[in-house]
């Protein structure tokens, strides 16, 4: 794969060569997701490995997934970085990606929880490339719990 300076190793499986490339001395990434190159950013990065990684070895199907999904919240425009629907289209999972740089803390799970008061999904996942949590919310228990993996698609 062609090696770009902004791309730190992360602990997600690697991309194929064919989804970056240089435009106008720019470093691209392919979202698949989006059918769309976008410039390469650290965020960018993880998301692209993340979905890679749901899709390719957690049976995820990209025909149910979305990036940038806009929602309104308290009146306010924001974005979920990625939507997981189940197989009656309901979401089912948040996603929420930061660069490899910045560290996963309460203000990142403060933010995605925002997110799902709108969607309500039984999961919310946040990764920075190198570390992964995932918590499954019991709305009937009113209960979460943190997983130690992500959950293959076959519980949507």
């Amino acid at each position: 794969m062609q090696q770009i300076s902004l791309t730190p190793q992360l602990a997600l499986p690697p991309l194929t060569a064919d989804r970056l490339k240089m435009r106008d001395s720019k470093p691209y990434i392919f979202d698949t997701l989006r059918s769309k190159w976008l410039v390469l950013t650290p965020e960018e990065w993880v998301r692209q490995h993340f979905i890679a990684m749901l899709t390719d070895k957690l049976g995820y199907q990209a025909s149910l997934m979305a990036n940038e999904v806009g929602i309104t919240l308290n009146g306010t425009s924001r974005r979920c970085d990625t939507v997981v629907y189940d197989h009656q289209l309901h979401p089912w999972m948040i996603v929420e990606y930061k660069a490899p740089s910045v560290k996963i803390t309460q203000k990142v799970f403060d933010q995605i929880v925002r997110y799902n008061m709108v969607l309500q999904v039984p999961y919310l996942t946040v990764s920075n490339g190198l570390m992964h949590y995932c918590c499954h919310i019991d709305y009937d228990k009113g209960t979460y719990e943190f997983l130690t993996d992500i959950p293959a698609y076959d519980n949507a």
